[in-house]
């Protein structure tokens, strides 16, 4: 397995958070790795990312778990699961008006060997995302409606 994470603290409402994570549109507003999101994040649906990291390549996604304001779950793979990628958005509240933002992004399968030298080590780009999101949550404009 190879993985990446990033936790963050955000003084906002978890349905504050889950807003702006569910808002495809306005995804490249704030996300500083990310160019575009086409598609409605939703589950089952099927999202194509891009981003800054492979300029030349989109990340087709499927929304394959989502309990709002708490869980969300981004899958691709390779079919028989000889490769899966998930990326998983955790909102845990701890009191005080602090939800505990925890993203991380995992690859397995018995494929990782050949296609995980490929992938570029991540860690900035999970921090600049927790920062961002941060940032744009406790950010008055983008109050809950």
């Amino acid at each position: 397995m190879k993985s990446f994470s990033a936790t963050t603290m955000i003084a906002a409402r978890p349905e504050k958070i889950w807003r702006i994570l569910t808002d495809a549109e306005n995804f490249p507003n704030w996300e500083p790795n990310v160019t575009r999101v086409e598609g409605k994040i939703a589950l089952g649906e099927k999202i194509t990312v891009h981003t800054k990291i492979s300029p030349d390549r989109a990340f087709p996604v499927t929304v394959s778990e989502f309990v709002p304001n708490r869980k969300m779950v981004w899958s691709s793979g390779i079919p028989l699961g000889l490769f899966r990628g998930a990326r998983t958005f955790t909102l845990t509240p701890k009191g005080k008006g602090q939800v505990e933002v925890v993203t991380r992004e995992e690859f397995t399968g018995p494929l990782l060997f050949l296609i995980g030298r490929t992938i570029p080590d991540l860690s900035e780009s999970f921090q600049a995302f927790a920062n961002a999101l941060k940032k744009q949550a406790e950010t008055k404009q983008t109050a809950v409606k």
